[in-house]
């Protein structure tokens, strides 16, 4: 399924202002030249190895890199805040993932997945913005009016993050595709512009790069 999404000048994907943390979120698209070293450091984290499980030597990470890059039913960022790159996520389309096995998938369902890199960034109320900022640009698209994701249930800090960008749980399923015990989280469109989308609150202000 092709997004219509635009790339603007500067690179970044989306960008905008969010008064809550008086920082600026932008998310632009993962480049291996760019990204390879700082992600395999992330993923090696010890806050973050238990959830992604894709800790290993930096050969191995390239090629995993790279066929996440080549999946066209995936794409990853890097998500950033006043232009420091601090956190990695993921787009997907769940109708073309083994998740659709779990819940009944609509084809313009979007899905995400994400991780906070560097120890400083953690427990600031950043990965909640951040969630708000890719919900948001998942819901550029004019037909997608749901976002998910199935984070692991024993990761209390990702489900919170989840429900305070407006996800609800709706189910827990044991997910083979990724060896875990997940949850269901679910955004409705209706429920997310009416408390986030720019222009419904005072809570960010969107920058333009046009």
């Amino acid at each position: 399924m092709t997004d219509a999404l635009s790339i603007v000048a500067d690179d970044c994907s989306y960008r905008r202002r969010v008064e809550s943390i008086d920082r600026t979120v932008s998310f632009r698209p993962v480049e291996i030249g760019r990204d390879l070293e700082r992600l395999h450091a992330w993923l090696g984290s010890d806050h973050v190895q238990p959830y992604w499980e894709l800790a290993a030597p930096l050969p191995v990470f390239r090629r995993t890199l790279v066929e996440k890059l080549a999946d066209e039913h995936m794409t990853p960022y890097v998500g950033r805040l006043d232009g420091v790159p601090m956190s990695y996520w993921e787009r997907y389309w769940p109708a073309d993932d083994p998740l659709a096995d779990q819940y009944e998938a609509s084809e313009s369902d979007q899905g995400t997945h994400l991780l906070i890199g560097p120890d400083e960034y953690l427990g600031n109320g950043y990965a909640s913005a951040l969630l708000r900022g890719i919900v948001d640009m998942a819901f550029r698209h004019d037909e997608t009016d749901r976002v998910v994701a199935e984070p692991d249930v024993r990761n209390d800090a990702a489900l919170a993050t989840f429900q305070s960008a407006g996800f609800e749980r709706r189910d827990t399923f044991y997910f083979p595709a990724e060896g875990k015990e997940a949850a269901l989280m679910v955004c409705e469109r209706d429920r997310f512009e009416r408390a986030y989308a720019p222009g419904r609150t005072t809570d960010a202000t969107e920058v333009t790069n046009s």
